[in-house]
């Protein structure tokens, strides 16, 4: 796939509380400052999820919008919004993301059980989301927690066609309890049932967060990394910043002699309209 590593950096997420984990980034400034130095370090995506004033997640429209101007602004990154928002987001608060005019979304090809709670996503919602994405010009990442999303995801391309830019971009979210386990056997059988021509990136939940990234780089696969995703560098070191998450995927890339994919080539390989956002 290509002699470079496509690093996208998921710095907040919905789950992790700020007075639990207090490096996270919730305010937009906090985010921006998070994606200035993510982006120097060799990220070339931002997989974004917001916060209201009381650092709870939102799907508020305004806010999205502002975030999205304030990425494009003061970095070069290709700005991905969550249209998965937090587990109790309804349908219509997911679909409206997309009025937020992002480079690109996430789009989850199915249902899965996530901890104690279900991440809802039923095919007319799928559906629903990916015809607004091809009308609305923005580029889907294809979340795949499962095999049986894979064969979602297949389904999907058969009925509706080719994403907005023309090109299959999926990730791989392994290690979610309830979703597939984050071993390099697994990941192997998931990447051998993608639709033929698309490209993949894998990420590894909490502890399968290494296994899975050494099993994506072997396999020819591209990278997330960020404190949506791990809270730990190792037992007993917490992520004090979403940059060392980065920095440590980019030295990984490089060791597997692929290293980071700048964000100009990203928006090659993944069909995102324009390069207008100016480098900061």
């Amino acid at each position: 796939m290509g002699a470079t590593t496509l690093i996208t950096v998921a710095p907040t997420g919905a789950e992790s509380a700020k007075a639990d984990v207090p490096a996270l980034p919730v305010t937009l400034d906090e985010l921006v400052q998070t994606a200035k130095e993510c982006e120097a370090a060799g990220a070339a995506v931002i997989h974004v999820h917001i916060r209201d004033d009381d650092a709870r997640p939102t799907l508020d429209l305004a806010r999205l919008r502002d975030t999205v101007q304030a990425l494009r602004e003061s970095t070069g990154l290709i700005v991905q919004l969550s249209t998965g928002g937090a587990v109790t987001d309804p349908y219509e608060h997911r679909l409206r993301v997309l009025d937020a005019e992002p480079d690109g979304c996430s789009l989850t090809c199915g249902t899965v059980n996530f901890g104690d709670d279900v991440f809802m996503n039923p095919w007319p919602f799928m559906v629903e989301l990916y015809q607004r994405t091809q009308a609305q010009g923005v580029v889907p990442e294809f979340e795949l927690f499962d095999l049986g999303h894979v064969r979602a995801l297949h389904r999907l391309l058969d009925k509706y066609g080719a994403p907005f830019g023309g090109h299959v971009h999926c990730d791989l979210v392994m290690g979610v309890p309830g979703g597939m386990p984050g071993d390099a056997r697994t990941l192997v059988a998931a990447v051998e049932a993608l639709p033929e021509g698309a490209t993949w990136s894998a990420t590894g939940v909490g502890r399968t967060s290494l296994p899975v990234m050494f099993a994506a780089l072997s396999a020819g696969g591209h990278l997330r990394v960020g404190m949506e995703d791990t809270l730990t560098l190792a037992k007993g070191r917490p992520v004090t910043a979403n940059v060392q998450l980065v920095e440590r995927a980019a030295e990984a890339a490089r060791i597997a002699q692929r290293p980071p994919m700048s964000p100009a080539e990203a928006r090659a390989l993944l069909g995102v309209r324009g390069s207008e956002a100016p480098s900061a």
